[in-house]
């Protein structure tokens, strides 16, 4: 029987974790994949206080190790049913069945798919969702980058170090991205811009080796060669495993209150995963520091 179970090693989780383990309760992380969730996919992280230069993934290794050390456990298994509504929580993997008196879900984000012809065909084999991750393997290469939000420009700055050439599509003719990112793009010689433009269709024999694209203004198609491409359009909520049990927002992102509680006693939320208007690192140790503390009161009113 744990004290709490946090679902997810991403920065809320990981975070969450110290925090109870910290305040003496019996903590049980649970994470399907990685620890630091999409924190390990960022080359460059510039902006955390007191950890200026650092990479996600040196950061997210000094989370991971923190949280061991003040007591946490943390396992690698796949959920595959959750019983919350009752007053002990049971979570069952495939490999475990565990008990709680209360849960965190921090499951964070993931990237949305492009939806083009042959984008699944490629997938592995010229087509990637994380530069950090796959961009060595197209060194000195000509590479896309498709979106315009701050991961695609960063991706394209990132991708611009290591390739010879780096197209940066995006379907509207200015980007949603930061003023500075922007402006590293624009200024970059081996990054050219392609406003206004969508990709229909991508080609090759076993590898990519070109996209055609649409221009959304004209209906202009054009024909670009490329060795890879990195899809950068935005990220969905992973709340797959709750979607019917706790309350959502249309765009599918745990409703809470200000304590971050959501609409099943003792079912807290954090992170990236619940509904917010700022997703940023610190925002989500933030959201996991304050969730254990709504725990542990949570934890006095039932012991009381």
């Amino acid at each position: 029987m744990f004290d709490i179970i946090i679902i997810g090693a991403g920065p809320a989780g990981l975070t969450a974790a110290i925090y109870s383990a910290r305040a003496g309760l019996k903590t049980l992380v649970i994470e399907k994949a990685f620890f630091g969730g999409q924190l390990g996919l960022i080359s460059k992280i510039d902006n955390y206080p007191g950890v200026p230069h650092t990479s996600g993934y040196d950061l997210a290794i000094r989370m991971d190790e923190q949280a061991i050390e003040v007591g946490a456990k943390i396992v690698t298994e796949q959920i595959t049913k959750l019983s919350l509504n009752s007053n002990i929580k049971t979570i069952e993997t495939s490999n475990s069945k565990y008990e709680a008196k209360s849960v965190i879900i921090a499951t964070g984000t993931k990237r949305k798919l492009l939806t083009c012809e042959n984008e699944a065909k490629f997938t592995g084999l010229g087509v990637s969702y994380c530069a950090v991750c796959d961009g060595s393997f197209f060194k000195g290469e000509t590479v896309a980058v498709v979106g315009g939000g701050n991961t695609a420009l960063e991706d394209a700055d990132y991708l611009s170090n290591i390739c010879e050439k780096v197209y940066l599509v995006h379907r509207r003719d200015e980007f949603r991205g930061e003023k500075h990112l922007q402006d590293l793009c624009m200024k970059n010689p081996k990054i050219e811009i392609l406003y206004n433009f969508i990709v229909n269709k991508l080609d090759g024999n076993v590898n990519l080796e070109s996209m055609e694209l649409s221009n959304v203004k004209t209906n202009e198609k054009i024909l670009i060669n490329v060795n890879g491409l990195f899809v950068a359009v935005g990220i969905i909520p992973q709340t797959e495993l709750i979607k019917n049990v706790i309350d959502l927002t249309e765009d599918g992102y745990i409703i809470t209150n200000t304590d971050l509680q959501t609409n099943i006693m003792g079912v807290f939320a954090a992170g990236d995963v619940i509904n917010k208007k700022v997703r940023q690192i610190v925002t989500a140790t933030g959201d996991g520091a304050n969730a254990v503390n709504s725990v542990r009161e949570f934890l006095n009113s039932i012991d009381n």
